[in-house]
């Protein structure tokens, strides 16, 4: 646990990970402060990095992307410039939502959401099979999204 968030500053976040466009004033009216108050300890956590951003989350299939995609891909070398490069093709992609660089079998696990499977034989050839250094890649297809949190337990 943080040990520069004291309990109202925990119980913003839980509220601004729900909404955060919820109104100061009523923030400070459920954790019992000041909306000023709200606003100054918001700001300070902007700027500490404990909020990182403020975004919208869009549900996918709303906006033609249906289907979800879990890559694992593995690389032939694993020196420091080819890790960077793989990350950087990977950050630039716009069909990668999500990226991790891990441990184990493999050195990256992507999300992927995209409007058809087609369009994913065409990504790969890009982001794989045209990479001289992608080893090889493994995807799963989510059948359902049971559970999608983006919210950090405070």
């Amino acid at each position: 646990m943080n040990p520069n968030l004291d309990s109202f500053d925990r119980a913003i976040l839980e509220i601004l990970q729900q909404d955060n466009q919820t109104p100061q004033r009523t923030i400070g009216e459920r954790v019992n402060l000041s909306a000023a108050a709200v606003q100054r300890r918001i700001k300070r956590m902007e700027q500490s990095g404990v909020i990182s951003r403020n975004i919208a989350v869009v549900d996918p299939t709303a906006v033609g992307k249906p289907i979800t995609l879990f890559v694992e891909v593995e690389l032939d070398s694993e020196t420091i410039r080819h890790i960077d490069e793989a990350k950087r093709q990977f950050l630039e992609c716009p069909f990668v939502q999500q990226c991790y660089y891990v441990t184990g079998d493999v050195e990256f696990i992507l999300v992927i959401v995209i409007s058809t499977m087609s369009a994913y034989e065409e990504l790969t050839r890009q982001l794989f099979f045209n990479n001289t250094n992608v080893k090889k890649f493994k995807t799963f297809v989510a059948m359902d999204r049971v559970k999608v949190g983006l919210t950090v337990t405070i």
